[in-house]
């Protein structure tokens, strides 16, 4: 479903654990890289702990702002699994065990080990519309603009895949990268002047070291326009050229 309007997203990352660093987050990166590929612009990621409170004001500030919300953590099948509660509270509907998310849980699951805590996984907000996960069934959900999503990354990522069919996306960001063989502080300012003089292109400089271990830089364009792309990183060339001599 492509337009050619502005499509953007919200990433909430839900977790204590996270916060603390006891898990190191693999989502992020995989969801903006994802979304950018359709068309569809990552504007503010968001991490917030296993409060509901916290929970539904990011979601109602990013819900607001921006085309979707993509959230990951909190749906599993423990106590402080609370997104789905508050992803309702959010919306103002009400939540209970949703027969067809039940039904998805016993393809996997005896029913005699359906407990109350796995049951939990169960539980959608009314209205919502369940995402498959073929990965351990449990299936995340998505309400109004907002995509809830499990926070293991093999699960967010089978999940990511059946919901993005059915996303509006945008016009895909071009992106080209140069290497400038060069300290970022060395071209920063004829980097400027370049970008003051393309502003319909975004021109990004990210430094990293070299198979040497010395400090080099790749520089980014990116843009829409093909031909803006193209005019922006011919002059970010002539400058690496003239830089060398």
């Amino acid at each position: 479903m492509s337009t050619q309007e502005a499509i953007t997203a919200g990433i909430l990352v839900i977790g204590d654990e996270i916060l603390s660093g006891r898990t190191k987050d693999k989502n992020i990166g995989y969801i903006a890289e994802y979304l950018t590929a359709i068309g569809v612009d990552v504007a503010e990621v968001r991490v917030v702990p296993d409060i509901e409170d916290e929970i539904v004001a990011a979601l109602d500030a990013l819900r607001r702002r921006y085309t979707y919300v993509f959230t990951t953590g909190g749906i599993g099948p423990t106590h402080d699994d609370i997104t789905a509660d508050a992803v309702a509270r959010a919306f103002g509907v009400d939540i209970s065990v949703n027969q067809e998310a039940r039904a998805m849980l016993l393809e996997r699951i005896p029913e005699a080990d359906l407990n109350e805590a796995r049951l939990r996984m169960a539980r959608i907000p009314h209205g919502a519309t369940l995402i498959p996960n073929k990965v351990s069934k449990a299936p995340g959900f998505r309400i109004g603009n907002v995509i809830v999503m499990a926070g293991v990354p093999t699960i967010m990522q089978a999940m990511l895949d059946e919901v993005a069919p059915q996303l509006k996306t945008g016009r895909v960001m071009l992106s080209e990268t140069v290497r400038a063989d060069a300290k970022e502080g060395d071209v920063g300012g004829p980097l400027g002047e370049i970008a003051r003089a393309h502003p319909g292109v975004s021109i990004g400089s990210y430094p990293f070291a070299d198979e040497l271990g010395r400090p080099n830089t790749n520089l980014v364009v990116r843009s829409r326009e093909p031909e803006l792309l193209a005019a922006a990183m011919a002059d970010v060339k002539a400058m690496l050229a003239a830089r060398a001599g």
